[in-house]
């Protein structure tokens, strides 16, 4: 992981932070250079200020990580919608109570091949066909299938 020095931070009423970091360019064979990140008040990284825009500002979605040996945030739950959600770079889906999977749902597959899975078995994070979301904690399963399906 390259060395980051933090030049400034600004905070969003939405519950995020944009820090303006200083990345040492060594571990890229390049001179030092500044990006700009953007992580939650509990320090989880999200993503790019626009991902979290999008995600905390549009959507209302406050993000968490999946598992706490992530490294990015791909859950979130929306209290207006009262909807978890999961996501990648490529695709977003809310989950509520009454949310069922169906076949070829991303729920239904762990995106991983069947040879790896067979050596392990618990990364398979996939629901089964029928399984519908009878509380929240149902439909935070459903996000973080969706979300590892698709990551």
């Amino acid at each position: 992981m390259p060395e980051k020095k933090v030049l400034s931070v600004r905070r969003y009423k939405d519950g995020y932070e944009v820090r303006t970091e200083l990345v040492d360019g060594k571990d890229f064979e390049c001179k030092d250079f500044e990006i700009k990140s953007a992580y939650t008040m509990s320090d989880q990284y999200i993503g790019d200020p626009k991902t979290a825009h999008q995600i905390c500002t549009k959507l209302g979605i406050k993000p968490e990580k999946a598992q706490e040996s992530h490294c990015v945030c791909s859950i979130g739950f929306c209290e207006e919608k009262q909807e978890w959600f999961g996501w990648s770079h490529r695709a977003i889906h809310g989950f509520g109570v009454g949310s069922e999977v169906s076949e070829g749902d991303c729920c239904a597959s762990s995106g991983w091949t069947p040879e790896y899975l067979q050596e392990h078995p618990e990364e398979d994070l996939s629901l089964p066909v029928g399984f519908k979301a009878d509380n929240l904690a149902d439909a935070k399963k459903m996000a973080i299938a969706f979300a590892e399906s698709v990551s």
